[in-house]
């Protein structure tokens, strides 16, 4: 976490640290044992970054901020356990998935539990406007993922079903973070709107740009095996535009590959993407989003807080991993 845009909110940072060893706390073991090892294996954790840098742009002081971020990392976990079985993934930030290693059933039901307990975190909070934004994200994150999964070997997706899935399945959770802290701000209309729209387009920058690095990736820097969701025939946005704007030939191995799924084309699947032009249509794509996400924040006063959103705008899309 060497990037500045943490400093700004590093002592919140470790309170929501905190936060999330308390409420890890089951008195069944193997919840511990395997909620301690999805959480503790890092990642970015950009959504509870949000919620920090939204509120404190909003000049929100309350202690309470700490326990919004922490409830949506919890939600954010436990979509990335239930995600892991559906994928059927072995590995994730560098190391095995908790299904790979405690097997399917426990990794969906301690998926359950850190949903369960984030419910209860926000009732803590005590804020109907946030459990309305946040409850409502839940859903949609649920529909994302089933309407992707519906498309699985499906060569005939389009550019605008496949946004759709993003914009459910991870923008989602992105807005719901600003657009929560906004809430419980209280801020008004103008600017929780602003913070909404900022979040909504941040997460589609930031899954074009890992839609992207499945491609041109490397699975030591991505914690994650290059190729995934080729392997898993999901028709992601490089793949539909080389199929769209392709040679004949490029199209048809493509199609091919998502309908039978697994990588043994890869490198030509990778070429083909590559030459293409996909790739750099969806990098500049992804930035396009990032640049209409700065945009929004002209609705917030200048802070170094919000400073630190658009340099992270800037790093979703510029980033390797």
């Amino acid at each position: 976490m060497q990037q500045a845009f943490y400093h700004v909110v590093a002592d919140d940072f470790s309170a929501v640290d905190g936060i999330i060893r308390n409420q890890l706390v089951s008195r069944v073991p193997l919840v511990e044992k395997i909620g301690d090892y999805i959480i503790s294996a890092g990642g970015k954790r950009l959504r509870p970054l949000l919620v920090l840098l939204a509120g404190r742009a909003l000049n929100y002081q309350q202690d309470d901020l700490q326990l919004l971020a922490a409830t949506i990392e919890f939600l954010h976990t436990s979509t990335l356990l239930h995600d892991d079985v559906v994928d059927k993934s072995d590995m994730r930030r560098g190391r095995s998935t908790a299904n790979a290693q405690w097997g399917n059933a426990p990794s969906v039901l301690v998926g359950d539990f850190l949903y369960a307990r984030s419910f209860e975190m926000m009732v803590t909070l005590g804020s109907m406007p946030v459990m309305q934004i946040i409850s409502q994200a839940t859903r949609v994150i649920a529909e994302g993922e089933v309407l992707q999964l519906s498309r699985v070997r499906d060569a005939s997706t389009t550019e605008e079903i496949y946004m759709e899935v993003i914009r459910g399945k991870t923008a989602m959770l992105f807005e719901a973070s600003t657009h929560s802290a906004a809430a419980l701000a209280n801020a008004p209309q103008e600017q929780r709107e602003a913070l909404r729209t900022f979040g909504d387009h941040l997460g589609i920058a930031f899954q074009l740009v890992d839609d992207l690095l499945d491609y041109r990736g490397d699975a030591a820097a991505l914690g994650k095996n290059v190729g995934d969701d080729l392997a898993e025939g999901k028709p992601t946005l490089p793949l539909i535009y080389a199929m769209r704007e392709g040679t004949a030939e490029q199209a048809a191995l493509v199609r091919q590959a998502i309908q039978k799924g697994g990588i043994e084309d890869l490198e030509r699947i990778r070429e083909a993407v590559e030459v293409s032009g996909a790739l750099d249509y969806t990098a500049q794509l992804a930035r396009d989003y990032a640049e209409r996400a700065i945009a929004c924040l002209d609705a917030l006063p200048e802070s170094a807080h919000k400073d630190a959103m658009i340099e992270l705008s800037r790093f979703a899309v510029a980033r390797t991993h």
